[in-house]
């Protein structure tokens, strides 16, 4: 059986979930949702986007509740950051500091033993969901070749010196998604993608989601279309080694357009890029 992927326009989260057959065997009343959002400094705008985050939510409407999570950083507390997406909490859909969870278990992160709030521990339908970045610096792909839902869980580290382990990322980060339980719900979304040079920062717009349950392959997808080859990304091959998801486009059933919008932002890419570094790259 193939792995799907659907990527479609921003306004059709709830066809998205149709074409990977469905959410039913992760919405009941007896399930609690945990969705991850990743922000780290709200005044950028580099975060899912409140419709989104909306309709993740809905989809799920047999859930009994569903925490919006996120953990302090360098940036602030995590509730504080989290208000970015105040009009989408409610009775049912609450945010949720996992820095501030009293009860916590220690899991392995890269041979270190680190706390996690108990309620990434339970039963729940677990939900990641961020946005399409690349950014490089010098010529060199930043962090951001890590990933990006996966890049997410980053911010299941309770403490803020969360950058002790960029050096281990790959490990720490698949170490986090098995600690976990696994990605239920991926939701990459590119309404809006985000580039950079140096010190050069555009951002173009898509209007697409990129959804599946399988995170690895959201990744693949989400990679292609800002132009990195998912096999090269360390994340993925440390994902592959252990045996988990699909990162071979050629092995992943997309539903949906992701060659034109990946030509429109390659072209803006490019367009940041100095002429000679232009030319290099034509040439390889």
């Amino acid at each position: 059986m193939s792995t799907t992927v659907a990527v479609v326009d921003s306004d059709s989260f709830h066809e998205a979930v149709d074409l990977i057959g469905g959410v039913d065997s992760l919405n009941s009343p007896g399930r609690q949702v945990v969705v991850k959002v990743g922000i780290y400094n709200p005044e950028t705008g580099i975060c899912t986007t409140v419709k989104t985050l909306n309709a993740i939510t809905a989809v799920f409407d047999k859930a009994s509740a569903i925490r919006v999570v996120e953990s302090d950083s360098g940036a602030g507390p995590g509730l504080e950051r989290l208000q970015v997406w105040a009009d989408c909490f409610n009775d049912r859909v609450v945010p949720f500091n996992l820095s501030d969870d009293p009860e916590t278990r220690e899991v392995e992160v890269a041979s270190e033993r680190v706390p996690f709030s108990h309620i990434l521990l339970e039963p729940n339908t677990f939900v990641s969901t961020h946005v399409p970045r690349r950014y490089e610096e010098a010529g060199d792909e930043d962090l951001m070749n890590m990933g990006f839902v996966t890049k997410n869980l980053l911010g299941l580290i309770l403490d803020t010196k969360k950058f002790r382990f960029h050096d281990q990322l790959p490990t720490a980060l698949i170490d986090m998604y098995e600690a976990v339980g696994g990605i239920d719900l991926a939701v990459l979304d590119a309404t809006h993608v985000f580039l950079g040079w140096k010190k050069k920062r555009i951002t173009v717009s898509p209007k697409l989601l990129i959804v599946g349950k399988d995170a690895f392959a959201v990744e693949a997808v989400g990679a292609h279309l800002v132009g990195f080859e998912p096999t090269e990304m360390p994340v993925l091959q440390e994902a592959q080694k252990r045996g988990l998801g699909v990162i071979d486009l050629d092995e992943i059933d997309v539903i949906g357009d992701i060659e034109a919008p990946k030509q429109m932002i390659t072209k803006a890419f490019r367009g940041l890029l100095p002429k000679r570094e232009r030319k290099a790259r034509r040439m390889e």
